[in-house]
């Protein structure tokens, strides 16, 4: 893993989460406990900060990001982030999904309990509300989610932590 300060701010990780060993986190970037961060994974707090909440998991090759005068992107807690995609500036509430290769721009709002579609693309200020499935680039609401859909959004975190501490005790820090 690869921490870098930026202007002698260097990010923070909760001693019990796992980073992958070629992970890149430079600048204001806080990762909550129980969290973890898979391979190839780039944030980069420098124009503003970006907090992850705990037991929350970015799946490989995303990119997190913020936006200089605009807000950091912060990151719930129980949330899925799927492999590849791109946070920019953006909300992302408790227990919600962003599908792999989506992209949240910047001002977005994910509400608790919504799921983002793969390969999608929420425009900026666009708000997904709590339990519904948007898709689509642009997204946009396609329907409002089962209860199943909602009930896999805390077996999905719960799978990566108890995935994530595997591979921490590993691969210690």
């Amino acid at each position: 893993m690869l921490l870098k300060p930026y202007h002698g701010i260097m990010p923070v990780i909760d001693d019990t989460a796992f980073i992958a060993d070629n992970v890149v986190l430079t600048g204001d970037v806080t990762i909550g406990a129980m969290s973890n961060i898979w391979y190839g994974v780039v944030m980069r707090g420098d124009v503003n900060d970006i907090k992850i909440g705990a037991r929350t998991n970015i799946q490989d090759g995303c990119v997190i990001h913020t936006s200089l005068g605009v807000q950091g992107t912060y990151i719930g807690d129980d949330v899925t982030v799927g492999h590849m995609a791109l946070l920019h500036a953006c909300t992302i509430g408790h227990r919600a999904f962003i599908g792999m290769q989506s992209l949240i721009m910047d001002e977005a709002v994910i509400e608790d309990e919504a799921m983002v579609a793969a390969g999608s693309l929420v425009s900026p200020k666009k708000r997904v509300p709590r339990h519904q499935l948007w898709a689509g680039r642009p997204a946009r609401y396609v329907r409002d989610m089962t209860a199943a859909e909602i009930e896999y959004l805390q077996i999905s975190a719960d799978r990566y932590v108890a995935l994530g501490q595997e591979y921490k005790l590993l691969s210690p820090l």
